[in-house]
């Protein structure tokens, strides 16, 4: 049976990032900004990917303004993000893993929204993030392309 999102992505959508890791808190690179593709479990740190997930796809979460990004060289090795509008941040290209809540339009802005929240878009994209593109696919019934 073909799912319309992949339990992987569902799950990191909804997963916390940056928190203080229970098994390395000490340690220096202890923040939980990783996520596993394989064990489709929960965040992990630096150190739990070196002992646990060392042969498995690993996803780097990164933050930019307080919002969870991941670099477009990751993530589209193994999912389809066509029409999710692109970032540079530090020199990076990044989708937004979540949509970012948008102040009310004081009527400037641009001519392209997020089909799904209505957040003003940079280029002729469809959707501000992978989750936006999630509920849309999720409400129109079509299969995420998911990339081997």
């Amino acid at each position: 049976m073909q799912q319309l999102v992949p339990s992987w992505l569902e799950k990191l959508l909804s997963s916390e990032f940056f928190s203080v890791c229970r098994t390395h808190g000490d340690a220096a690179r202890s923040e939980c900004n990783m996520y596993c593709i394989d064990c489709n479990d929960e965040a992990f740190c630096f150190y739990c990917r070196s002992s646990r997930h060392k042969e498995h796809q690993v996803i780097q979460i990164r933050r930019s303004s307080y919002h969870d990004v991941v670099r477009v060289s990751e993530i589209e090795k193994v999912l389809d993000i066509e029409n999710v509008q692109t970032y540079v941040i530090n020199s990076a290209k990044v989708v937004f893993l979540n949509e970012r809540r948008q102040p009310k339009s004081t009527g400037k802005g641009g001519s392209h929204f997020c089909e799904v929240c209505a957040r003003s878009l940079l280029d002729a994209f469809r959707f501000c993030s992978l989750g936006c593109k999630v509920i849309s696919l999720i409400s129109h019934s079509q299969l995420f392309i998911i990339h081997n």
